[in-house]
Parts: C-alpha cells; sequence; structure tokens
C-alpha cells in the first residue's frame, strides 16, 4: 500500500483465523520449481553487502490524540515520532543520488481515498486526521488530511557519504515556491537529464508539483504547478530523452499521458504529451526500442481505489501498453505519436474473477534478456471491498467466503514479440485456477469456484512463495540479474482489526469476525526473534532460465521496513529506498528498530 494503503494491522492474524493463507497460496504444478528458500541473512551474508546509508529522523514530538505538540525533538515531553516514512521518488545524477519523501501516507491513503476521519492510535503509528494540530490550525483543511506534513528533498553523494537537505533551498526561495511545497502531499517521482533534477509529487489538491535542481551545482532552479495532472509516479530515459507517465483527474484516475520533457536548465518545466491514455501510467521501461509502460485502473492513491470501475470495463483494466518504435518518424516519441500506442495485455487475461481483476494495478516492470517482465499489485481487502459492493452477503459465512476468495498476492509475468501474431506471456509466479464467483448459481444466490486463468506457473506460487507480497512495487536490472522489490504486508495486517473492516465496508457480521481473531501483535512482542514473514522483500532472478532467489526477506534488517518502494542502480550496486510508517517506533533503546525511510547500499560480491 504505498504506505499504506490501509491504516491498519491486524489483518494477518484474522487472516489466519479465516483460512486466507491457503486461499493465498495457491499450490504450484507437481513440476514448477519454488523460490529458494535461502534465509535473508544467509543470502545476505553470502552474495551481498549490505550498507545503511541515510535514514529518517525524527521530526515531531507527540503527547496524544489531539493533544498540542510539545517543543523538539529532543522531546522533554510526550514522545518522539518520525513523519517522513516513504523514501517515493529517486533517481541517480552521476555520483550523486537525489531523493524525495512522504510523510504518513497510510494516514493519507486512509483518508483521501477510505474518508476515514476516526483517529486511529497503535503502538507503531498514529493517525490523528482531524484532531491533529495542523487541522485545527488550518480549519480549510479536510479532516482527511490532518497527517500532511510537507515532504522532503535530499542529494546524497556517493563519494564522501554526506547527505545534504535541498528542501530549504525551496523553502528560501520564495513564498511561491514554499506554498508549493507545502501542498505537495510526497515527491513520488524522481528523475533526471542533461543536467537537471526532477522531483514531482500529487499535491493536495488534483495536480501535480514539480522541483527542479541543477544535477552540477545542486542549486534550486524553481517549481511548478501542472494542473492538468491528477498523479504522477516514474522517468524514464529512453535514446536520450527523458519522459514520465502521469495521470489524469483524482489521484489519476481519469485517463493518462505520457510526457516528454523537452526543457533545460533556463527552462526546466517544458512538457509535450506523447501518449493518449485510458489508464494512468504507473511504472515505465526501455524494451526493443519501444517503451513499454504499466497502468493501474480506478481512482485511488497506489491502489486504494475503492470506488472504481468493476466488472465490463474491458478496456480500461490495468494492463501493459505499448509506444509507436522510437525510431520511426522524427526521433522519439512526438505529439503525432499520441494515439498510436497499443495495449498488449491485461489482467483480463489472467483474473477469472470480473470484480476482482477490476481491482488490480500493475507495478514494476524491466526488459531482461529479451523479454520484459512485469508485476501486479493488490491492496489488502480491496478487492473484498468491491466484491462486497456489488454483492451484498447475505449473512455472516458468506461475508467470510468473500473475505477468503478475494484476496491475491502478486503475480510475476514475462512475455514478448508484442504486438503480432507470434506474442507469447508467461506466468512466473501465480496460480494455475484462482476462485471466481458466479452470481446466477444457487438459484441467484451466488456460489465461489476454482476457475482456470488459462496460464501455468512455471516457477511457483502467488507471492514468490510468499502469500503477503502485495505490491511488484519496482524491478531493475543490474550486473546481468533482474531484481524484484515487493511489498510485504505481513507485519501491519496484524493491526487491521473492526475499525479497518468499518472503514472498507464490510458487513457488521465481517467486522465482529475480523475483530474476534487474536492479533499477530503479541507474537511479535513475545517471540525473542519477529516472525520471519514481516518486512519488505528482494528477490533476484539471476539468469533468463532461472527462478527467483531470496536476496533478503526481512525488510534489510529493519522488520518495519515493508517494502522496498525504489530501486536504482550503479553499476551492479543498488540502492534501495524503503518505506516504513512506523511514525511511533523511535525508542533507540527498545528492542524494536525504529521508523520512518531508510537510503541502503546492496552492493554484489564476486560470485
Amino acid at each position: 500500500m504505498k504506505l499504506l494503503r490501509i491504516p491498519a494491522r491486524r489483518l494477518l492474524s484474522a487472516v489466519a483465523v479465516l483460512g486466507l493463507v491457503p486461499a493465498l497460496a495457491v499450490p504450484a504444478p507437481a513440476q514448477s520449481a519454488p523460490v529458494e528458500e535461502t534465509s535473508s541473512v544467509d543470502a545476505a551474508a553470502q552474495k551481498y553487502d549490505r550498507r545503511l546509508l541515510a535514514k529518517a529522523t525524527p521530526d515531531e514530538c507527540f503527547a496524544g490524540v489531539g493533544l498540542p505538540y510539545p517543543a523538539g525533538p529532543p522531546c522533554e515531553a510526550g514522545q518522539a515520532k518520525v513523519n517522513q516514512s516513504y523514501l517515493w521518488g529517486m533517481t541517480r545524477a552521476d555520483q550523486h543520488l537525489w531523493f524525495g519523501t512522504g510523510a504518513n501516507i497510510n494516514c493519507l491513503t486512509s483518508g483521501r481515498n477510505l474518508q476515514s476521519t476516526e483517529p486511529n492510535l497503535t503502538e507503531d503509528w498514529v493517525c490523528e486526521y482531524g484532531e491533529s494540530q495542523i487541522a485545527k490550525r488550518n480549519p480549510s483543511l479536510p479532516p482527511t488530511l490532518g497527517d500532511h506534513r510537507p515532504p522532503r528533498m535530499y542529494q546524497y553523494d556517493l563519494h564522501t557519504g554526506q547527505s545534504v537537505e535541498k528542501t530549504v533551498l525551496v523553502k528560501n526561495a520564495g513564498p511561491e515556491h514554499a506554498n508549493r511545497l507545502s501542498s505537495t502531499a510526497g515527491i513520488r517521482a524522481a528523475g533526471n537529464h542533461q543536467g537537471v533534477v526532477l522531483l514531482a509529487g500529487p499535491a493536495l489538491a488534483q495536480s501535480i508539483n514539480l522541483f527542479a535542481f541543477d544535477a552540477d551545482t545542486g542549486a534550486f532552479l524553481g517549481s511548478t504547478n501542472l494542473p492538468q495532472y491528477g498523479n504522477i509516479r516514474h522517468f524514464v530515459v529512453a535514446d536520450n530523452v527523458l519522459y514520465a507517465g502521469v495521470g489524469v483527474g483524482a489521484n489519476g484516475g481519469a485517463g493518462g499521458h505520457v510526457l516528454r520533457w523537452t526543457g533545460d536548465k533556463t527552462n526546466p518545466f517544458g512538457f509535450i504529451e506523447v501518449a493518449d491514455l485510458p489508464a494512468q501510467a504507473a511504472d515505465l521501461t526501455v524494451h526493443q526500442g519501444r517503451i513499454f509502460i504499466s497502468t493501474w485502473i480506478g481512482n485511488g492513491d497506489d491502489g486504494l481505489a475503492v470506488d472504481g470501475p468493476v466488472a465490463g470495463a474491458g478496456d480500461v483494466l490495468a494492463g501493459i501498453w505499448m509506444s509507436p518504435k522510437l525510431a520511426d518518424g522524427e526521433p522519439g516519441l512526438n505529439p503525432a505519436d499520441a494515439n498510436g500506442w497499443r495495449k498488449v495485455w491485461d489482467v483480463g487475461q489472467y483474473e477469472p474473477d470480473p470484480v476482482v481483476a477490476s481491482t488490480y494495478a500493475l507495478g514494476g516492470l524491466a526488459s531482461y534478456g529479451g523479454q520484459l517482465y512485469w508485476g501486479t499489485m493488490h491492496v489488502p481487502l480491496k478487492a473484498t471491498y468491491t466484491h462486497l459492493l456489488r454483492y451484498p452477503p447475505a449473512d455472516e459465512e458468506s461475508s467470510r467466503i468473500a473475505i477468503q476468495n478475494t484476496q491475491r498476492s502478486i503475480s510475476i509475468f514475462r512475455g514478448w514479440n508484442f504486438g503480432n501474431d507470434r506474442q507469447q506471456v508467461d506466468l512466473l509466479y501465480g496460480a494455475a485456477e484462482l476462485p471466481a464467483f458466479d452470481p446466477a448459481a444457487n438459484g441467484g444466490a451466488g456460489a465461489w469456484a476454482l476457475q482456470s486463468t488459462n496460464n501455468t506457473p512455471l516457477y511457483g506460487s502467488g507471492g514468490l512463495g510468499n502469500p503477503y507480497n502485495n505490491y511488484t512495487w519496482k524491478m531493475v536490472v543490474a550486473g546481468g540479474r533482474l531484481f524484484v522489490g515487493t511489498m510485504d504486508w505481513s507485519y501491519i495486517s496484524k493491526d487491521l482489526g473492526s475499525q479497518t473492516a468499518r472503514q472498507l465496508g464490510l458487513p457488521a457480521s465481517a467486522a465482529a469476525t475480523l475483530s474476534a481473531a487474536p492479533t499477530l501483535a503479541e507474537e511479535a512482542r513475545t517471540s525473542e526473534t519477529p516472525p520471519a514473514t514481516f518486512g519488505g522483500d528482494l528477490f533476484v532472478f539471476n539468469s533468463p532460465w532461472s527462478p527467483a532467489e531470496v536476496v533478503d526477506n526481512a525488510g534489510f534488517g529493519n522488520y518495519l521496513n515493508y517494502g522496498v518502494r525504489n530501486i536504482v542502480t550503479d553499476g551492479t550496486d543498488l540502492y534501495l529506498g524503503m518505506a516504513n510508517p512506523m511514525n511511533l517506533r523511535t525508542d533507540p533503546n527498545d528492542d524494536i528498530p525504529e521508523g520512518g525511510w531508510e537510503l541502503i547500499q546492496l552492493r554484489t560480491r564476486p560470485w
């Protein structure tokens, strides 16, 4: 969930009680090869060197929901709080990493998309909503945005190991830029080209904000607002041209475009539209002389689209789109190419249940070994919510069955020969059969039954062996290997109880079932070691002909890091931007790791 698609954490135990693990972990065919079950400690120790380069630090003091924030940090009263939770957008310009953050994304997502205004306090995080001091000082601010804090921007020198915060340059540039920064939900996208670094993200209103820096001197070049777009996630350079994918409307849910950057240091915000799409662009990559993009469906923030389209909208299902050839006509993509993009695959070719299919999103994708790889994204309980809206349950048992049969973990695909009669797509990790609902069965009462996905997984089950891997957040190629970073929601699921069930629109019977489930938080608090499933995962395909193996499955030393949100490369080195929204985990003296984003270097040892 991006940083939090859902403000929760108790569902993991509920999952066990409701029998969701068997439903999620669909067995692979007998002949398929499972993900290598190397422990994260052994794999990292044997093949990789890991180093923490930078981490969010406490930036506020918290004394209780609705109470004034004490001075600090350091905090003489209350406790320290770390609001900056996602390393959300990152790019490498020569020997510098540039990145921006997002604050309390879990609170913003639940507030904006679930319209939740009930404060949520756990041992790990707090969402105050309308009770926050920010909301009280700004009566015009919707309560759902009460946990917003402006993002921060950084430049990290790979030679010296020094990190310089660039946020102050924006604030000091004048009220126009400072106000633009304060109205930005977070820096979700980052790219650079021809000496210009662009850091961008959605504004609190339905638009996007961009901030430009000189990659050579580090100077701030200016900022702008683009009101015609509602979201931006990624940039890519193709044939010496910079492109970005955007969405239109609230959270990008009303369509999308690909933009070609035409700017320079004197005018850093020049763009032209080179793709006109019915869905917002998510990630982009270059593959065999074209740009390929993954898309999302409906209206949502990183997938939490509770009111998106449902069955019957096949032309807007999340899919893979292919550009015209970059070499055709004028160099690169131009406005004349805007209507020449083709959808070459969508989730309806895999998911047999049309309502569940309408809740899929697609995430990271990469070109590797002459083939295109991509993966799916699934917000916990989003498919359940959508199904129950479409087919209200008759009783508690119907709710239980719907919860069991609507959950999905990520699936990984690869394909080649796109756009012609020799096109082929392979399912690498996923299911040969998935539950689908027939509303006409049982005399109109409806029933679930396994149906074929028309695919046979080559290597293993969904989630790459872990049913709690719900986002394929990023794919990159480095050193001849394909790396896949995911979100693993096992830790946050332990706090998803009756409150979240109500927020998601589940019926009272389902809410009661969820709240009655024992919480996995108790296991985490009483065990000497946290459950091995906690923490975001990184996998690697060492060749195009072998299954993935685990690089790390426990958040790279911090099990509160629930996802690998960003990956950039420098030769064979990887730089990982982690997502960690546990804003109340700030005590360095307890036996629990700290919350807030992390920047991690992963160096491959000689094999």
